[in-house]
């Protein structure tokens, strides 16, 4: 059948755009107060229902978007958000799926860097891990969510099982437990239903040897149970920067099945590989104006790797107590296996021999190489139940929300051991004087001829020189009451209990004895605030939150300070306090154009005490000096997204700020802005439906100049890369009903443009240079 084939049309015209974890009648009780109120009827309510859905209901139907503006999400994915995102209190961006397919944009990495407020950073500690964000100048690596749960592990993420992705804004420990400084990112995975058949083959080209296939196919076995499968497998040579390539497999299995009107059961499978050959673009100008050195050749070498491997299974289970009690339990077991041997670069004078190198004769200026390796196991359980009950109190409507979480985080970081087997061709200096080195260009100033295979590298996995542990236990309360048709209040608290342990191995292989840091604690975050409705299209909030974040954190880092690893006061174990985040946030939403368009401003103020700090100069290592560290962000951001008219689609969105450290052990610090942080971004994507079958858009993306610099401190302001904008567009045909044909050109000016730098310099991640994709999309 070439169309999705729609099974049982009443409930698919309450449920379609507002899929849960409950039944269909479930759901339309759970959120009747908040999205369907002054409806005079639940039957008047349904038949109104199916005349909109059923008309558009497609294998792609987001269940969280607004029917008829593909742009917008109508909520959030996470039942513990109980009102429509255009009346939560807080800056939250949802990016649709119908928007990441008209970008082409598929990693969440490149996804999230065109996002305002957002930068991504390189692998600190010269890790290169997977992904790593920082959001609204903190730290976000270990902030990321599937479901509503945390997703451990420095992993590659791809969005092929995604159905959208949201960013919140300002602390949510009241949500998510610790961390969440800046903000958090959730994804929405595509889950199975009973609505419909459909199956869409997806298959794309293009320049730099791109080919991307993927399926997507939901099969309903019974009146009740459904299973749905989605399958990926992709290749691409980075733009421009070949040999450096990117290769992703993926499958993710979903199956549902309802025993009762009040049951619904859900279990999931993921698994993902991310096969890459690294490159680490440039380096920064450190002897010069710090900034990128343009015209370097791609010098991987041919052992590198970057290999990322998840496997999760999730097990969700949705019960109605009654019309106003539900139930809803998570239940998740994942490992990722993720490790890589990089080759970075640094710019140097070079000599043709020892005697010269020790006499500093015909020196010479070059680029010698390093390597920058290592590897990670995660294991991890977790268990999220929420209780949500809607239950009228001295005669006001309370929507109360209670939670028990217990998670157990398992982390072990190794390294590999090398041998280099290639003969030097150079010498320069280094940390323990003259030696043999290899460079990337000769005395001429031209390339070598041989730049990637000179170090023929013998690689083998060693020991482990970190292991990390953290379990959890999180109690949680949310209201949110409606005090008049107009003032609404808010608020949630919780408390994490949290025993942690780190294993450190300064010196794996010598039999040196190990070294615990331990800690075992809890501690309180909460928001806070109330809304005011202008009128029954608009409303102002004001809010403040909590966030805290454990010494020792980051659990890619180990024993470095200064990468968000463990801090301590000499040899001294013990921790300190944690780090504790304060925020405001002054807000205002509109909707628009029949509900179809939601606007949003917010003035915002994020201040981090009691940080930790890296005071010694040696980043790698533990000592530090605890709680002394101060930092502050304030700004403003807006957004845009939904339908501008009838055929116009934006998503859109500027954020303006000013970071300054505040206080630091390290007075020269003080009054500096932080590493990382770009103070000016802004993101516009369009999308306009020329004719029922013709479409055309594009995105800018613009980003001001980020310094380097280690986590949470002050930047470098001598090094970092330039501002830059980028601009890239699509095109889409749709043949008949069941094909669809899409063009995208990712950075159509072919702009020269910097990603992030590492504190440095030795790299620096180039943006891709321009690419076109040609893609097919079948439903059968």
């Amino acid at each position: 059948m070439s169309q999705a084939t729609k099974h049982k049309p009443s409930s698919v015209a309450r449920q379609v755009g507002r899929k849960g974890a409950f039944a269909p009648g479930t759901l339309a009780l759970a959120i009747s107060g908040t999205l369907m109120a002054g409806v005079a009827t639940a039957e008047e309510s349904i038949s109104l229902d199916k005349l909109t859905v059923e008309e558009s209901v497609t294998p792609d139907t987001n269940p969280y978007a607004v029917p008829g503006s593909p742009y917008l999400a109508e909520r959030l994915s996470d039942p513990r958000r109980t009102r429509p995102l255009a009346e939560t209190p807080q800056t939250i961006t949802v990016l649709t799926s119908a928007e990441l397919s008209d970008s082409g944009r598929t990693d969440l990495r490149e996804i999230l860097d065109g996002q305002p407020g957002i930068t991504v950073g390189t692998g600190e500690n010269g890790n290169a891990f997977g992904d790593r964000y920082v959001i609204r100048g903190h730290e976000a690596r270990s902030d990321v969510f599937v479901d509503g749960m945390r997703d451990p592990g420095m992993t590659i993420r791809e969005s092929f099982a995604t159905e959208q992705v949201e960013i919140s804004k300002g602390p949510s420990s009241s949500f998510a437990g610790r961390g969440t400084t800046g903000g958090a990112v959730n994804s929405a995975t595509k889950r199975a239903s009973s609505e419909y058949d459909f199956t869409k083959l997806s298959a794309g080209i293009g320049t730099d040897s791109h080919h991307r296939v993927s399926l997507d196919t939901n099969k309903v076995i019974n009146y009740d149970t459904a299973i749905r499968a989605n399958i990926l497998h992709a290749q691409e040579d980075v733009p421009d920067r070949a040999p450096a390539d990117r290769q992703r497999k993926g499958a993710a299995f979903s199956i549902t099945h309802q025993p009762s009107d009040d049951l619904e059961i859900t279990a999931d499978y993921y698994h993902f590989e991310g096969d890459d050959k690294p490159d680490l673009g440039t380096y920064l100008n450190t002897s010069g104006d710090g900034k990128p050195v343009a015209g370097i050749p791609v010098y991987l070498q041919d052992e590198d790797f970057l290999d990322s491997e998840v496997d999760t299974a999730t097990l969700r289970i949705g019960y109605e107590v009654n019309p106003d009690t539900r139930i809803v339990n998570l239940t998740r077991y994942g490992t990722t296996d993720n490790g890589y041997v990089t080759t970075g670069a640094r710019g140097t004078t070079a000599y043709p021999t020892l005697l010269d190198a020790t006499n500093d004769t015909n020196g010479y200026s070059s680029a010698t190489l390093s390597t920058h390796q290592g590897w990670q196991e995660v294991e991890y359980f977790a268990n999220q139940f929420n209780l949500l009950m809607d239950r009228e109190l001295a005669g006001l409507n309370h929507e109360f929300v209670f939670g028990l979480e217990y998670t157990d985080q398992q982390v072990l970081n190794g390294v590999y051991d090398r041998t280099s087997a290639g003969a030097a061709n150079c010498f320069a200096s280094g940390r323990g004087g003259p030696g043999e080195a290899y460079c990337i260009s000769d005395a001429s100033g031209n390339s070598v001829s041989n730049v990637n295979s000179l170090m023929q590298r013998d690689i083998s996995k060693g020991d482990w020189d970190s292991d990390w542990n953290i379990k959890t236990i999180s109690l949680s309360m949310m209201d949110t009451v409606d005090l008049t048709d107009k003032w609404t209040v808010f608020g949630g608290l919780r408390y994490d209990y949290y025993d942690y342990k780190t294993t450190a191995n300064y010196d794996p292989g010598t039999g040196r004895e190990l070294t615990d840091f331990i800690n075992e604690d809890g501690f309180w975050n909460g928001h806070v605030g109330a809304s005011y409705k202008i009128n029954p299209k608009a409303n102002v909030y004001a809010s403040f939150s909590t966030a805290t974040n454990l010494n020792g954190g980051e659990s890619d880092v180990g024993t470095s300070c200064g990468y968000g690893g463990i801090c301590a006061e000499g040899a001294n174990p013990v921790l300190g306090n944690p780090e504790k985040t304060d925020s405001w946030e002054l807000g205002t939403k509109w909707r628009f154009n029949d509900d179809k368009l939601l606007a949003t401003a917010a003035l915002f103020r994020i201040t981090k005490s009691d940080v930790m700090e890296s005071s010694n100069g040696d980043s790698y290592s533990t000592v530090g000096s605890l709680n002394t560290g101060k930092n502050e962000v304030e700004g403003i951001e807006l957004g845009v997204s939904g339908n501008l008219t009838s055929k116009l689609s934006v998503q859109a969105g500027v954020a303006l700020m000013n970071a300054k450290v505040k206080e630091s052990i390290i007075e020269d610090n003080v009054g500096k802005t932080l590493a990382n942080f770009a103070d000016k971004s802004a993101s516009l994507h369009l999308r306009y439906q020329a004719t029922p079958a013709f479409a055309f858009g594009g995105t800018a993306t613009y980003e001001s100049v980020r310094y380097t610099g280690q986590p949470d401190t002050a930047a470098n302001e001598g090094m970092g890369v330039p501002e830059y904008t980028v601009l890239d567009a699509f095109a889409s045909y749709k043949v008949n009903r069941d094909m669809l044909l899409r063009l995208n050109v990712g950075n159509l000016l072919d702009e020269d443009y910097y990603l992030a730098a590492y504190r440095s310099g030795a790299f620096t991640y180039i943006g891709d240079k321009r690419n076109v994709q040609l893609t097919m999309e079948y439903n059968f």
